[in-house]
């Protein structure tokens, strides 16, 4: 839900799509090292808070006990105004105004701190900080002052239920962030009917984009990134989105029919190559689903995941199996029997070790004492987030591609 960073690297990252190849991003160099406390291995520049977020959020929601000093590390990531950026390879160094602070990391760390306990003071600073950068449409951009768009808007949402508040009472100027999701709501005639758009386009128009819509039903139902199945939804028609409900039943709809003529699964293409088969955001549709009470398309697109998105999760690391759990604990499925692989041993094995019984912080710490290297970075990033396919984390910020 992913939407963040400054004008410039938000420009930058807008024109790639999801089914760019992954290979782009190098190993780092022995000049580049990375904490030892981060999850993944490619350059955090642009995804670090998120993809530790997800991964942590991930590890809490099948049972494990996160790695303390990979926790502390997401905690130390936050600024002195409650915000995260991106990434900060020196948490020492205070941010400033050439800090890129991002609304989609600060709420991704909210979801998982809330959901770890015990971090009531980070969190809470972390929602204060969303409230006074809050758009007066009642939305939320990637950046602070950017335009509302709805991959934004609906992570503030979850994290704003992740610490109990209720988002219809979060209002700037008297709009609260439904507003913003009802003006980016398509209506029920002719391409895209039902779905969401990211933002309007120069002329104000509203194109559907399948990952925004994934977005704006989690959003829409006041939901974050983890769900539990909802009973199964009656078959609703398409009418006026004038309610939030309306407007996921709506989005859900939109999806249930895109994923039914893909076989399954979304897709998504740069100008001029052909489509191919986009794994996060079809991992984010099945949440989405689920959480709408859509069961039988969910486990569906569920099935199809299980069958080919292994691979995809191992190139590009913790937030994609992340992903993919939050899809399977969706569905009721078990993600340690994911079409015969093991996803949380797969993703704890891309940082730490979890905590297990016997083992104190101190140990840990003591165990991986001067082992925290932060490099130096000169690294532009683009290809970083190429071909990840990660839905929430790169859908508005990246493409605005009709589907």
């Amino acid at each position: 839900m992913n939407v963040r960073r400054s004008a410039a690297v938000l420009a930058a990252v807008a024109v790639i799509g999801a089914a760019t190849p992954a290979a782009a991003a190098p190993s780092p160099s022995p000049s580049q090292a990375f904490p030892s406390a981060l999850y993944g291995d490619k350059d955090p520049k642009f995804d670090g808070v998120w993809r530790q977020s997800l991964a942590l959020l991930a590890q809490d929601t099948v049972g494990v006990k996160p790695a303390a000093k990979s926790v502390e590390w997401l905690v130390r990531q936050q600024c002195a105004d409650g915000s995260f950026a991106s990434y900060r390879p020196d948490p020492t160094t205070a941010c400033d105004a050439k800090t890129m602070l991002d609304t989609n990391a600060t709420s991704a760390a909210v979801q998982a701190l809330a959901a770890l306990g015990g971090h009531d003071a980070v969190t809470d600073e972390a929602v204060s900080w969303l409230k006074s950068v809050q758009n007066k449409d009642g939305g939320w951009g990637y950046a602070p002052g950017g335009a509302s768009d709805t991959n934004s808007t609906s992570v503030v949402i979850g994290a704003l239920a992740a610490v109990g508040e209720k988002p219809e009472q979060v209002e700037k100027g008297g709009k609260s962030p439904y507003d913003a999701l009802l003006k980016l709501a398509l209506g029920c005639d002719g391409d895209g009917a039902g779905a969401f758009a990211f933002q309007p386009d120069k002329k104000g128009e509203l194109a559907a984009n399948a990952d925004a819509t994934a977005a704006g039903v989690l959003g829409a139902l006041g939901q974050g990134m983890v769900v539990k199945p909802a009973p199964a939804a009656k078959g609703e028609t398409c009418e006026k989105p004038g309610k939030p409900e309306q407007a996921a039943a709506n989005g859900a709809g939109f999806l249930t029919k895109t994923l039914a003529e893909d076989d399954g699964h979304l897709t998504s293409a740069l100008a001029g190559s052909d489509p191919q088969p986009d794994f996060g955001n079809t991992a984010d549709a099945v949440v989405a689903l689920a959480a709408h009470g859509d069961t039988g398309q969910a486990e569906k697109s569920l099935r199809w995941l299980e069958k080919n998105a292994t691979a995809w999760a191992a190139q590009n690391g913790p937030a994609a199996y992340a992903q993919l759990i939050f899809a399977a604990h969706a569905t009721g499925t078990d993600p340690r029997d994911f079409g015969g692989a093991d996803l949380v041993k797969q993703l704890n094995a891309t940082g730490p070790d979890p905590q297990t019984a016997g083992k104190t912080q101190a140990a840990e710490e003591k165990s991986d004492s001067g082992s925290d290297v932060f490099g130096v970075w000169w690294y532009v990033g683009v290809c970083l987030v190429a071909g990840v396919g990660i839905g929430f984390l790169f859908s508005g910020r990246r493409k605005k591609q009709q589907l």
